[in-house]
């Protein structure tokens, strides 16, 4: 009797201790709310997702706050974006990587390209062949890491690229309409590199010269760009929407040119029901934009 008791408590000791592990070690963690919607699409119901980012963050000025940094030591997978895009972030997450926590940077998976001064672009999912790739690469971390049901994470890993294959289609066929000598994009800062290298756009220059928004631009680089626009005859120049538009409006009035400012879904998806709840639903919304944009008279 007493061997049975004996046996019983230490059975309920290692039941307490494999549970506080999973609780020590569970869940994804995502920080941007783009990588989130994907994420979370991926994983469905299997394990529990946790974005950092909320709608209309600035992925480049968000920083976390002590819960959020304790949810990436807890986590069992690590999703993030890399290539300099989190730049408040990135420390907290070096630290999980180097206490054991894995860790995805998905742009580094989905062959980036350089800026003209030669940093990497963060901004790999205005491609949507690149985030097919990374898609795949967050579905083998999550199966391989998540505790996972790997038959249910593969199966919605397949339509989520059925969606996006769906996507891509429907970006060509649309921007296929726009006569090539009005495929030119002048935008807030430089964002839709990798969109302009799919689909066959020339980027005509960034009001901020920089892949950041923590950057500011000079008299002279509005005054370069205005002339820039004012050659190449832009009917619209394409700002964040969760960014204030004002510098894209006094390059609009230095233009000395009718030129519309845009407002396009670049760096954050908005709230639900906002028109850029999803990642399908930012990109759709913002191939309307640039299209109906560059057809203006």
């Amino acid at each position: 009797m007493t061997r049975r008791i004996a046996a019983l408590l230490l059975a309920v000791v290692l039941l307490a201790a494999g549970c506080s592990g999973s609780r020590d070690r569970g869940g994804v963690v995502v920080t941007t709310n783009i990588l989130g919607d994907i994420t979370r699409t991926i994983v469905g119901d299997q394990a529990a997702v946790t974005v950092l980012m909320k709608p209309n963050a600035d992925p480049h000025s968000f920083g976390v706050s002590a819960q959020q940094a304790a949810d990436l030591e807890r986590a069992a997978l690590i999703v993030y974006n890399g290539l300099g895009l989190e730049e408040g972030v990135l420390r907290h997450v070096q630290a999980a990587g180097q206490a054991g926590v894995p860790t995805l940077a998905a742009g580094e998976r989905a062959d980036p390209i350089q800026y003209a001064e030669g940093q990497p672009d963060p901004h790999f999912w205005t491609d949507p062949a690149r985030m097919r790739t990374a898609v795949d690469a967050i579905t083998e971390q999550v199966i391989a890491h998540a505790g996972v049901d790997e038959a249910v994470v593969r199966g919605n890993a397949g339509r989520l690229r059925g969606e996006i294959d769906a996507l891509e289609a429907m970006m060509s066929e649309r921007f296929g309409r726009i006569p090539p000598q009005r495929r030119k994009l002048v935008t807030n800062h430089h964002v839709f590199g990798y969109l302009a290298q799919r689909f066959g756009f020339q980027v005509i220059g960034a009001v901020i010269p920089s892949g950041t928004t923590l950057a500011s631009p000079s008299a002279s680089d509005l005054n370069a760009l205005a002339g820039a626009v004012r050659a190449a005859g832009v009917p619209a120049i394409f700002a964040d929407s969760s960014q204030p538009d004002r510098l894209a409006r006094v390059l609009a009035e230095q233009a000395g040119l009718h030129v519309a400012v845009v407002a396009l879904f670049s760096e954050s998806l908005s709230e639900p029901g906002q028109g850029a709840g999803t990642y399908l639903e930012m990109m759709r919304a913002n191939t309307e934009a640039i299209a109906n944009g560059l057809s203006r008279p």
